[in-house]
């Protein structure tokens, strides 16, 4: 069997046109790598404040408004000794602009959760629906056994490793898939003439036909 003949997923499209190729995929298949390494880098930061070093959430916005403070302290007097501009925060952070863009960007990728959940819910694929179920199913037994922010964490792990694995390693994953699902059919194979054929089964009875 050839990589070309059998895929990992189930999927004959390139994984980024899977994935949306927006900035999602992009993200996710590594295009941008300063935005995906920044990324990773800021939730792997979070998750070892609040997870490992067992930081307050109230306490880091303190600690972090303390030190913004004492950056725009510095940044204003020093501008005003070296007569450089004063730092213009508000202006960008608070700027109606932004805030369009942000809500707008939500509220498409709230839309279109919500609608391709209704779609499945609907029960027109219900290989999907099962498929779906499972997996809240799933993920409901790991919420109640981990904390949610571990969770996010290992998801957003996942989702910026295994897609830019897979997809410069492909064919070798395949190859590799292939040589798996090949052994397994070997093995219950094995298993089946070794084990399962010689369990003894009580005679058949002949039907007396009249």
């Amino acid at each position: 069997m050839s990589s070309t003949s059998f895929k990992l997923f189930g999927q004959q499209k390139p994984l980024s046109e899977l994935l949306g190729r927006g900035k999602v995929a992009d993200i996710a298949l590594w295009r941008n790598k300063r935005l995906s390494a920044s990324i990773l880098l800021g939730i792997t930061v979070v998750w070892i404040l609040f997870e490992v070093a067992e930081y307050h959430f109230l306490t880091l916005l303190c600690h972090a408004s303390i030190a913004a403070m004492l950056f725009v302290f510095i940044w204003s007097n020093g501008a005003a000794l070296l007569d450089l501009p004063p730092p213009r925060i508000p202006e960008i952070i608070l700027s109606e602009k932004v805030y369009k863009d942000a809500v707008i960007s939500v509220h498409r990728k709230l839309r279109w959760f919500i609608f391709k959940l209704h779609e499945i819910a609907c029960g027109k694929d219900l290989k999907l629906f099962l498929k779906t179920v499972g997996l809240l199913w799933v993920l409901a037994i790991l919420g109640s056994s981990t904390s949610s922010l571990t969770l996010i964490y290992l998801v957003t792990v996942f989702l910026l490793t295994i897609p830019a694995l897979y997809e410069q390693y492909e064919h070798e994953i395949d190859h590799l898939a292939i040589r798996g699902k090949q052994d397994l059919k070997k093995l219950f194979s094995s298993v089946d003439a070794k084990v399962l054929n010689k369990i003894p089964r009580g005679p058949v009875k002949e039907k007396k036909h009249n």
